[in-house]
């Protein structure tokens, strides 16, 4: 848990040293360079997440985290008795599930956090296993609850656990996967969450795990120190597992970012390049101070604060994240998609003074000349509201064999840039196609086609029948005017027969879709319309194998896109 303590504060003091007193140690005049023809993973806006995002009473409004498009959450264990900085027990993660499915996005349980203390207070082994048995039941009791993605059997045991009262903890966390798995056989398993990563302390933790047939589902550790230690973090990880026989796991990172850059959005740049650099599968924003508040993004529950400015520009990206390379690995970075529906370049970057450049290369779809505009959000901490970002300047440029060079001059270390390339020719008025594998989903898998939109689709949408392992696929959209849209689905089916699926949206009543059958699996070309009642600005619309309230669907089908008009 990411609090004031002795060891995190011996660990960040180089971290806030480079935000607070001075540039980052690369001289000014580093370029970042943005490959638009090399798209290396679909846009899931991995890094948009938090621990203890959410409390209690929908805080912060959903109004702030609709448009960051929240990818999962870590909340503490229902029950729970943590007092995060000296604050009232909050943010149970029975309780948030409500927002937390309003703006799809998923939660991992940390079940330590039924204490009400940091670090926490082993009490004993009957009074643990109690502990966990008491959550894990509450768990199942929540049938609409549907966003559990995971159980956080332990948090930061490398600096929490209680070696003299409860033993070593690999033994430790043996028992406590068991005594979970006795019980729900289903929801993944997510650690050891350790503080740092250490290969030492990772290689004997997964060798015991390994041999006891207790693997978590989801690997996790904290990187709280410096975003330069998190690529050779996971490419470490990466071969210890593969020497040690372990089938690849998911990786999150679900605390990332010191006291004194969580709310720099320069420095967040860097550790959301970083993050998805690496192919996470999520990361969360650390806990420092206050719970509710997405982690600073939001103040007096509905305003965003500077850094929320660049998690916005994130929840803009859509198709394909592309490559980014950067001259220095401890100044400049940023990341970039490219969404060839409307045919526009995000990149956001930040984490170094004076005048830099930005290059673009592999352009040629927008044509020759384009209309880039240039923004910027400053560090204001999170206390301050920023009703929006600044624009820096909107120019019409001209693309040279698929390349342009941008000029940024005088940018402050500390601030977060976002420069968008877009066809002078415009782009549709509002995103009218949302792709399926950029959406938020839930027990169904993100893959690839040749034929699919965008190259990707989401496909195994196959489970209904209990709320811990119901298939669906969340669409966040944004429309401009409250009416009546038809809603085009992009589909593959490859069963024989007709198939169906549930579709409701904003929480409203289920009507059955029903899909053809096709060619078959992975091909897509085929079609179905339906008509949608939307509100203006964001919904959420949800295609269900299966979902509480909704009987669940017959057959299977693929899902590659909808589109609203």
């Amino acid at each position: 848990m990411s609090r004031f303590r002795a060891i995190a504060l011996a660990l960040v003091t180089t971290a806030a040293t480079v935000v607070t007193a001075s540039p980052p140690a690369a001289a000014a005049g580093a370029t970042l360079t943005v490959n638009v023809a090399q798209p290396f993973r679909t846009v899931t806006h991995a890094a948009s997440g938090g621990l203890y995002g959410l409390a209690e009473n929908s805080r912060p409004a959903d109004s702030t985290l609709l448009p960051i498009k929240v990818n999962s959450l870590t909340q503490p264990a229902p029950g729970v008795g943590q007092r995060p900085n000296g604050q009232p027990p909050g943010g149970d993660a029975l309780l948030v599930a409500p927002q937390a499915t309003r703006v799809g996005a998923g939660e991992f349980i940390r079940m330590p956090d039924i204490y009400p203390d940091f670090p926490y207070r082993w009490v004993s082994w009957d009074d643990w296993l109690a502990k966990v048995n008491t959550m894990v039941n509450a768990r199942l009791s929540a049938t609409t609850v549907t966003n559990v993605i995971g159980w956080e059997l332990w948090n930061e045991p490398d600096y929490t656990w209680n070696t003299s009262a409860a033993g070593n903890f690999n033994d430790g966390w043996v028992r406590t996967f068991r005594a979970v798995r006795a019980l729900d056989t289903l929801t993944p398993i997510v650690g050891p969450s350790t503080a740092t990563y250490n290969r030492s302390w990772m290689q004997a933790f997964l060798t015991r795990a390994r041999d006891t047939g207790t693997l978590p589902d989801i690997i996790c550790w904290h990187e709280l120190t410096n975003p330069t230690r998190i690529a050779g973090d996971i490419a470490d990880y990466r071969n210890l597992e593969a020497s040690l026989g372990i089938s690849p796991r998911r990786i999150s990172i679900n605390e990332y970012a010191a006291p004194a850059e969580v709310d720099v959005p320069g420095r967040v740049a860097s550790y959301v390049a970083k993050l998805e650099r690496g192919g996470v599968e999520s990361a969360h924003r650390a806990f420092w101070y206050e719970y509710g508040t997405m982690n600073g993004l939001v103040v007096n529950n509905n305003q965003p604060t500077g850094t929320w400015w660049l998690y916005k520009w994130y929840g803009e990206m859509a198709g394909n994240m592309v490559t980014t390379t950067t001259t220095t690995q401890t100044g400049l970075d940023g990341f970039a998609s490219y969404d060839p529906t409307r045919r526009i370049v995000n990149v956001v970057f930040g984490n170094e003074a004076g005048a830099n450049t930005v290059n673009l290369t592999g352009l040629g779809p927008l044509g020759s000349s384009v209309r880039v505009t240039l923004l910027s959000t400053p560090s204001s901490g999170r206390f301050t509201a920023v009703t929006a970002p600044a624009t820096v300047s909107s120019t019409t440029r001209t693309v040279s064999g698929g390349n342009l060079s941008v000029s940024v001059p005088n940018m402050s270390a500390t601030s977060a840039y976002q420069l968008i390339v877009e066809p002078v020719s415009g782009v549709p008025s509002y995103q009218q196609r949302y792709e399926a594998e950029n959406a938020s989903v839930f027990r169904a898998q993100r893959l690839s086609a040749s034929s699919a939109s965008a190259g990707g689709y989401v496909g195994r949408i196959d489970n209904s029948g209990t709320p811990r392992i119901d298939s669906y696929v969340d669409f966040v959209v944004n429309v401009p005017t409250a009416r009546a849209y038809t809603m085009t689905i992009g589909y593959a089916n490859g069963t024989g027969a007709t198939a169906t699926q549930g579709l409701a949206y904003n929480g409203g009543a289920w009507t059955t879709v029903s899909y053809p059958p096709t060619a078959g699996w992975g091909q897509f070309g085929a079609t179905i319309s339906t008509s949608v009642n939307l509100m203006a600005g964001y919904n959420v619309i949800r295609l269900a194998k299966g979902s509480p309230y909704f009987a669940g669907g017959t057959g299977y089908a693929e899902l590659d896109y909808i589109q609203l008009t």
